[in-house]
Order: structure tokens, then C-alpha cells, then sequence
């Protein structure tokens, strides 16, 4: 056996296939908790460690090897609103949390009020003399987060203010795969004779809904498809920001009276777009998936629950969070590598808004 263990390696250790030796550790799909559990053990016993499911063998203890930290011991982590648990952040949270213990870090949370965004002050709550780096969630203020980027301090960015036609940001930057589900499910509508397609979703929101609305474009073209305007609500409401659901779901209303025709598919920037155009095409007579098929992304527990339950795109949570301490402990011990964007593994889930 090579010395890198691969998952066909574990597989055949156990006597069964690969594919359930990759849902368990990548912790997607269904399996017996009894089956999931015998994976990573003998992942662990292997030394796999390429996928971020597989934990330590101690509580406490990591699976990266990074020198431990001499002086500075707290990562802080910004973000401008409460994390739910419906959001994919908690789980790479998790998992960042207990990488970092293990390497003996502290994690020190901090939430910017708008008042702090405004006038680019810090939080009171954090200490730049203890802090060894920060992580951001989803902060996208492009303005703030230069500032931040001036402090002198290791920067990683999970998701990040959309920057083109402007200077990139001098940090990291982890999103997830934002592209190769999309040209998946494109290719797969147009093989099902779905030929009308449209995107919702305010694509300048963030780097991720950039990335997203690009793919469809790029995919559409690549399908040999057009995308009219009319088939894409690609931004909020003139002058507004912000909105809350219920004025989304009407402006979004607004938008479908406004069109001879709706186009057959709708790819929506995330789950929670995907909720609200449903609402709308409710309101506005229409129902899915008889008169419009919809696909979200983030595969929210919201997704599996809603009626219809959405197609949308899965992201691997716990990767996003081994990944986000690979990169943040290798920018501490190596300030001076060129900054980079990672991208991890998402994964194209059909279901029910698609007829499936």
C-alpha cells in the first residue's frame, strides 16, 4: 500500500464499497451510525486525513501537524450576524473549534455592530495583542474588511464582498465550489429538454452568489442556451437593501406579472432565495414543479422539509473547516506565502422541484 491512504485503500480493508466509505466520511447520504463509525475508525487507524469527517482519535487533539503556538493563543472570529443552525457556518465552526483546540488555540467570537461597520471600529470585545489571526463570516464590506486587512494579522475570509474592478483583498479567501454543480445541473436540464432557464438571486450580494450567477451563464452558453434578462432577477429591488422576506417575495411577485412567460427552470443563489421564490410563485398562481422546476444551493435542513423538497447543492461543511485551519495556521507560521482561494467540494442533490 502506497503511503497515501485513499478511500478505495479503506474500502477494501473493510470488504466494502467505496462509495459508502466516502459517504461516511464525507458525511453525506444515509448509513447506519454502526457503519459511518467502523469507516472512520479504521480511516483514523489508517492515517487518512484528506477529508475533514475524520476526527481525532482524542478529544482534543488534532489532525493537522502544525507547530503549536508560542505567544499569541486566541483566533478571533467576525461576523456581522448570529450564525443559525440551519447555516452551513455551525458545522465549520465545529470542526474548526475543535482543530484549533487541538493545536492549543482558543476561539474568541465577535459580532460587529453596524454602528462599528460605519465609523471602522473594532470591536471592543477583541484584543489585537492576543489575537494570533482572523477568520471572517461572510463579511462583505468591502471597505471594512480592507481595514482589516491592514491590521498586520493573518486574514482568512470565509466568502468574501465581491471585488472586481477593484484591488483583491490581501488575505485568503475559502468559499465552496460554486461552479461544478451548476454546470451539472444545467447540462442535466438541457438533456431533460429544459431549455428555458433562469437565475434569482442579487449576484453583486457576495463573491459566492457571483460565482454562482456566472457558472449559469457560463453553463448556459456552453449548452448552446440563451438567457434573457427576463429570466433572471439578478438584482434587489432598486434602491433597497436588505429586504426581508415578505418584500422580497412581493418585489419577486412584481417581477413574475411583469413577463408573458416564465422560464421552466429557476436556479436560485441559495436555499432561502429558493424559499422565497416559492412563496412568490404561489402568490402569483403558479406551482412547483408542475409549471416551474426550482433548484437552490447550500442544501439547508430547510431544503429536506419544504413542499416540495428543493433540488439544490450540497456543501460539505466540515471540509470548509479543516480547511479554513490549514489556511489560517499556514498564513501564522508563513506570512509571507502569496494569498490563496481554496474552493472545496460541493455536491448536486435532485429531488422533488425537479421532479425527481
Amino acid at each position: 500500500m502506497s503511503n497515501r491512504v485513499t478511500i478505495q485503500d479503506i474500502a477494501d480493508e473493510l470488504g466494502i464499497s467505496r462509495n459508502t466509505v466516502s459517504k461516511a466520511i464525507n458525511n453525506t447520504g444515509v448509513l447506519a451510525d454502526a457503519t459511518r463509525d467502523k469507516v472512520l475508525k479504521k480511516a483514523m487507524e489508517m492515517g487518512y486525513k484528506q477529508f475533514s469527517y475524520v476526527t481525532a482519535a482524542k478529544p482534543g487533539s488534532s489532525v493537522l501537524s502544525i507547530p503549536a503556538p508560542k505567544e499569541k493563543t486566541e483566533i478571533a472570529v467576525f461576523l456581522t450576524n448570529f450564525v443559525g443552525g440551519n447555516h452551513f457556518a455551525i458545522v465549520m465552526l465545529d470542526k474548526f473549534q475543535k482543530e484549533l483546540a487541538g493545536l492549543g488555540y482558543s476561539l474568541t467570537m465577535h459580532r460587529l455592530l453596524t454602528e462599528e461597520l460605519d465609523n471602522m471600529k473594532l470591536p471592543a470585545s477583541f484584543s489585537q495583542e492576543r489575537t494570533a489571526g482572523i477568520i471572517c463570516i461572510e463579511m462583505f464590506n468591502y471597505e471594512y474588511d480592507q481595514m482589516l486587512c491592514g491590521l498586520g494579522l493573518p486574514i482568512l475570509f470565509v466568502d468574501a464582498p465581491v471585488t472586481c474592478l477593484k484591488n483583491p483583498l490581501e488575505a485568503d479567501l475559502l468559499c465552496m465550489d460554486n461552479q461544478s454543480g451548476i454546470y451539472l445541473f444545467i447540462g442535466e436540464m438541457a438533456r431533460r429538454g429544459k431549455t428555458k432557464i433562469g437565475f434569482i438571486g442579487d449576484y453583486m450580494h457576495c463573491q459566492s452568489f457571483f460565482e454562482r450567477y456566472m457558472a449559469y451563464r457560463n453553463a448556459m452558453y456552453l449548452a448552446g442556451l440563451s438567457c434573457p434578462d427576463e429570466y433572471c432577477i439578478a438584482e434587489n429591488k432598486e434602491g433597497m437593501h436588505n429586504l426581508s422576506s415578505e418584500d422580497y417575495q412581493e418585489y419577486l411577485a412584481e417581477c413574475f406579472r411583469k413577463v408573458s412567460h416564465l422560464p421552466e427552470v429557476f436556479l436560485c443563489a441559495n436555499d432561502f432565495v429558493a424559499l422565497d421564490v416559492l412563496q412568490a410563485l404561489k402568490k402569483s398562481g403558479y406551482s412547483v414543479p408542475d409549471d416551474v422546476w426550482l433548484c437552490g444551493f447550500d442544501d439547508s435542513p430547510e431544503s429536506k422539509i419544504v413542499t416540495p423538497a428543493f433540488t439544490t447543492i450540497h456543501i460539505h461543511s466540515q471540509i470548509m473547516g479543516f480547511s479554513a485551519v490549514n489556511l489560517l495556521m499556514t498564513r501564522i507560521n508563513e506570512p509571507s506565502l502569496n494569498y490563496r482561494t481554496v474552493h472545496t467540494e460541493t455536491s448536486l442533490i435532485y429531488r422533488e422541484s425537479t421532479e425527481n
